[in-house]
């Protein structure tokens, strides 16, 4: 492991190394604004539905939610990540074979859900005995995300940016409009008793949510028919068992990550008591959403990295992988602090005071979704090298522990208990991906540069934690303000001489 900058990025020459690191900005750009913007607008619908829905409807929401994710990595199988790395090699009839076998998989659970609903809603994990109709409703909603997840993924690698991100963005801005429009218009404008009006009776129901969901997923597959060619060439099934070969582990891989990210809601359901199990979990959920900045910027990282580090497979210069997770870490540091110390007016995006009883697991949160974040950069390696198997065993012994702190810390802390379960869980898995990733694909990340920024922007979020009952309002801000550009100034200082992006080199 290299810690310093001469070695950083030795062998690969700066016009290079600024070619490669602009086009990662440019694509993250490009991929990734237009839905961030857009998944902005409708992180607005979460003061909406908080003060249209008590904590225990509101829990119902991120209930169901919670288990369509686990359903959505099913169903897709991996086959995002596994069309790149085979569309990549100019394998041919790659995505005529994965879409095919997505939509067999989907019309299967679209059945299921159909048939089987009353038993699905009665399960002891939902407790939704009479709403049989939200299981039929979200079996669609699977079927067509599924299916429209594979022509998103080609449009990725055959460079159309723009078609989606248009795609993408109209998905998100046509489910507000449904919200709005079903939540704030309609109720109550169609006689009691008639159809209409028992869908949307005089007061919003979040049913409405659900069937917004539905029509903006069924506009978003409507937009990808034109994308949809050569489906008719079918399923070559030669090529299928190479390709489920590398994309099974991804699907443990995916489940086990939705495991982290969604179980702490169906386990406070199933370990709290049931009169305020529904509330813990509308409260845990409005909160996690206020660190939609981390997640959003990860996000559009997301998008525009994974094309990005399958471009740079070939090259036997690794330093540009190190250098992306520097710059990267460093982001992430920035919006902990800006959410973290401005925290008392982010909770204004929830305007139902009952949920800010949970505001102190937000920065707890941001640091685990950093983590996270940094996890997805070390773990290209299992992807490079087809190890997918590799990165399963990390992902699955995240999840194990996740399900083990949870069931230890929910019924002493709630979902305070939650919180520091995800935090731990992905600190873990992060330093389970380096070791892994330095054995098998050695990157020369700044691990001890790493771990004092870290610090460095913890201790500023302390200081601020420790003095915020000492001065009014208007001081706290400003001192606020001043912890927040004293870590830019250290950052700019230090990182100013390296000059990465300066095209004049």
């Amino acid at each position: 492991m290299q810690n310093q900058s001469s070695s950083f990025f030795q062998g690969i020459p700066l016009t290079l190394q600024c070619a490669m690191l602009k086009k990662l900005v440019s694509q993250t750009a490009i991929y990734g604004l237009p839905t961030i913007l857009g998944r902005f607008l409708n992180y607005f619908l979460v003061p909406l539905y908080v003060k249209l829905f008590l904590p225990e409807e509101y829990g119902v929401v991120s209930l169901l939610y919670s288990g369509v994710a686990f359903f959505n990595v099913l169903l897709t199988f991996g086959m995002e990540t596994t069309y790149f790395r085979y569309a990549s090699r100019g394998v041919k009839g790659v995505f005529s074979t994965a879409i095919n076998f997505v939509i067999v998989l989907s019309l299967l659970v679209v059945f299921w859900g159909w048939t089987q609903a009353e038993a699905i809603a009665a399960s002891p994990f939902l407790n939704l005995t009479g709403q049989e109709s939200y299981i039929r409703w979200f079996s669609l909603i699977l079927a067509l995300d599924a299916i429209s997840a594979v022509p998103l993924a080609r449009l990725r690698q055959e460079n159309k940016p723009l078609r989606f991100a248009l795609v993408r963005s109209v998905n998100i801005f046509s489910n507000i409009g449904f919200n709005l429009l079903f939540l704030l218009v309609l109720p109550g404008s169609f006689e009691a008793g008639t159809f209409l009006g028992n869908l949307f009776p005089t007061e919003p129901s979040i049913s409405a949510i659900f069937i917004a969901n539905l029509l903006s997923s069924a506009i978003t597959f409507l937009l990808l028919l034109p994308e949809i060619r050569g489906l008719n060439e079918g399923i070559n099934f030669g090529l299928l068992k190479d390709m489920l070969k590398y994309a099974w582990p991804l699907v443990l891989i995916g489940m086990s990550g939705i495991i982290n990210e969604t179980i702490d809601r169906l386990l406070l359901e199933y370990f709290l008591p049931s009169d305020i199990s529904k509330k813990e979990q509308g409260i845990y959920s409005a909160c996690y959403k206020l660190s939609i900045v981390m997640s959003l910027f990860i996000q559009a990282f997301r998008f525009a990295a994974e094309p990005f580090f399958f471009a740079q497979a070939d090259t036997k210069d690794r330093g540009v992988y190190a250098k992306v997770t520097h710059y990267f870490a460093l982001f992430c540091f920035f919006i902990f602090l800006l959410v973290s110390l401005y925290l008392d007016l982010f909770k204004h995006f929830l305007p139902n005071e009952e949920y800010w009883a949970g505001l102190d697991i937000v920065p707890i949160l941001l640091l685990a979704n950093l983590f996270l974040g940094v996890y997805f950069n070390l773990s290209v390696w299992y992807k490079l090298t087809d190890n997918t198997l590799l990165g399963a065993f990390i992902a699955i012994g995240g999840a194990v522990l996740t399900l083990v702190l949870n069931a230890m810390l929910i019924p002493e802390m709630s979902y305070r208990g939650s919180a520091w379960t995800t935090l731990i869980v992905y600190a873990s898995m992060t330093i389970a991906a380096y070791f892994m990733g330095q054995r098998y694909y050695p990157v020369p990340y700044k691990v001890r540069s790493f771990g004092l920024y870290f610090i460095f922007a913890l201790s500023l979020f302390l200081i601020s934690q420790a003095i915020d009952q000492s001065f009014d309002t208007a001081t706290l801000y400003g001192i606020r303000a001043a912890l927040l550009v004293l870590f830019a100034a250290v950052v700019y200082l230090l990182e100013k001489p390296k000059k990465i992006l300066n095209s004049q080199h």
